[in-house]
């Protein structure tokens, strides 16, 4: 479902609807008189379970409590958000963390200010019919994917960290959307994907039960989605962004203890929107996703260096960025929420 090309392309409607690079951001006025920092926030990809926090903190006044009147926006790809956030073409960006390290490689002014998903969901996703279970019963397997993206950069690196090599298994290359189509009609085995977005869209349309191999349970976990901001507004308006990462925090916090609540907060927010259920199990699966052993039991989006470093060595590794730098070249550590 998510396009996570790494080819340079700035999204042309966020161009014309994003706010303008110079100046300080607008203010608004809420409902109680409450003097509010008008905010953006573009996507990764349409509303599905995984956004549903953000849509709760707006309707529990969250934001609106760190002083944001925050605007939703639907993306195109995490390249495409990461693209227009360090471009200054929207506030902030959610997106996924190989998609930022790709743009800082080639130079592009914009950093995480904190990863939400620290356990990747990348998985190989197949209905229980196809005996995918392990590593191993991938051997002769036809298996979907996106020629480029950072899901088929690591898929050879999670191979041979089990014990196979890349001839092991077929690659059927295919556009992102093409994926679950593939896997549906039978003419893949599996996909590469996140296990919080197609295998519950798959389930739920085929109603057939599915697998995930997850890479994180077979030796190879590394950063997903996360807030990043464009270096400009990091440096001129420090405290706005410290906020927004606190709101942020705040509602990954209370949607995890009202997920009923937090599901029905994103009833409108698109026309492509999934099924209350396929919702619902998408955030359940992305609740699972918040921490790394080094972060339990701390704040939604606090990052541990260690962490950031493992992350960095497998992209490296999988030739995503020609250079590892030191995590402070890519995260603003510190934005950290507290607590």
């Amino acid at each position: 479902m998510k396009l996570r090309t790494f080819a340079i392309a700035l999204v042309p409607a966020l161009a014309l609807t994003a706010a303008a690079c110079g100046g300080g951001s607008e203010e608004t006025t809420s409902a109680s008189g409450k003097k509010l920092t008008k905010v953006s926030l573009t996507l990764n990809w349409y509303p599905y379970g995984e956004h549903a926090p953000f849509y709760y903190g707006v309707k529990q006044k969250i934001f609106e409590k760190h002083g944001i009147d925050l605007e939703i926006k639907a993306g195109q790809g995490s390249q495409k958000t990461v693209q227009a956030t360090g471009a200054g073409q929207t506030d902030f960006g959610w997106a996924d963390t190989p998609a930022l390290l790709a743009a800082v490689d080639k130079g592009m002014p914009i950093k995480s200010i904190g990863v939400f998903l620290q356990t990747t969901p990348a998985s190989v996703q197949a209905f229980e019919t196809t005996g995918i279970k392990a590593p191993a019963d991938l051997k002769g397997k036809k298996i979907a994917g996106t020629a480029g993206d950072a899901l088929s950069r690591t898929f050879p690196v999670f191979l041979k960290k089990n014990g196979l090599a890349e001839s092991d298994v077929q690659i059927q290359n295919t556009d992102p959307a093409g994926k679950m189509a593939a896997v549906m009609s039978g003419q893949a085995d599996g996909l590469v994907g996140f296990a919080n977005d197609q295998g519950p869209i798959m389930k739920d349309k085929s109603k057939k039960a599915t697998t995930a191999l997850r890479f994180s349970e077979h030796g190879l976990n590394f950063f997903s989605n996360g807030l990043m901001v464009g270096e400009r507004k990091l440096k001129s308006e420090g405290d706005l962004v410290k906020r927004m990462v606190a709101a942020t925090s705040e509602s990954w916090t209370a949607a995890q203890k009202d997920e009923a609540g937090a599901v029905a907060s994103m009833a409108g927010a698109s026309d492509q929107l999934p099924p209350v259920p396929v919702i619902t199990e998408q955030f359940k699966a992305t609740i699972g996703l918040l921490h790394t052993d080094a972060t339990k039991g701390k704040a939604p989006g606090v990052n541990t260096e260690a962490d950031w470093k493992t992350t960095i060595d497998v992209f490296h590794q999988a030739g995503v960025i020609g250079k590892a730098q030191p995590p402070a070249e890519y995260w603003q550590a510190d934005t950290a929420p507290q607590g």
